[in-house]
């Protein structure tokens, strides 16, 4: 797969609006509004901004479908909206909630990136999407964020609870500063596209 050919296929803000459903994989990334869903995935395609990063939560409010690779092997990365906090209305996280909802109930998704905070205990959030997703059985994985920022003794700590918390679940631990994680996850990410 080549990650550096890469381009915004579509924004969806309706689910009525996505295209049929294709022979690319869909790889989706769910996670808290702020978590870092933009720049880790700006950082698998080897791009600055192709994904909006804001430092304002919630500016994710559509499906966001991007294209990668070439002829032999494409997918699309689907960027979700945040969920949690938003400064948008009551009526507007309504909207992108069910979008969200119904696109992954729609059995399109190959595989879901469901990213953590990885300075914080997951939140009851995180901890509903696991469980939702255990539910569905759409395969998925924990991308662990911003794990540049914790210092050594406190990033073994987080580490060991999170790895008790889910035994069974493929944890990455990821940083788009450094480049932590990329290796890893473009893996996991190929072995289901």
């Amino acid at each position: 797969m080549n990650w550096n050919i890469a381009d915004l296929h579509a924004s969806y803000g309706k689910f009525e609006q996505l295209p049929p459903i294709s022979e690319k994989a869909e790889i989706a990334f769910s996670g808290r509004s702020n978590v870092g869903k933009s720049s880790l995935i700006n950082k698998l395609l080897n791009r600055k901004s192709l994904a909006r990063v804001s430092s304002t939560p919630g500016k994710t409010i559509t499906l966001n479908f991007y294209n990668i690779g070439n002829i032999d092997k494409e997918i699309y990365i689907v960027d979700l909206p945040g969920y949690g906090y938003a400064k948008t209305s009551k009526d507007e996280k309504a909207r992108f909630g069910k979008l969200t909802e119904q696109y992954i109930k729609s059995g399109r998704i190959s595989l879901l990136v469901q990213l953590i905070d990885f300075r914080h205990p997951p939140t009851a959030d995180d901890l509903i999407m696991i469980e939702f997703l255990k539910e569905t059985g759409i395969p998925f994985v924990i991308a662990l964020t911003k794990a540049d920022k914790l210092k050594k003794t406190k990033r073994l700590e987080r580490s060991s609870a999170f790895k008790t918390q889910f035994p069974e679940i493929n944890i990455i631990e990821f940083s788009s500063e450094t480049g932590e994680g990329v290796d890893e996850l473009r893996q996991v990410i190929e072995n289901y596209g």
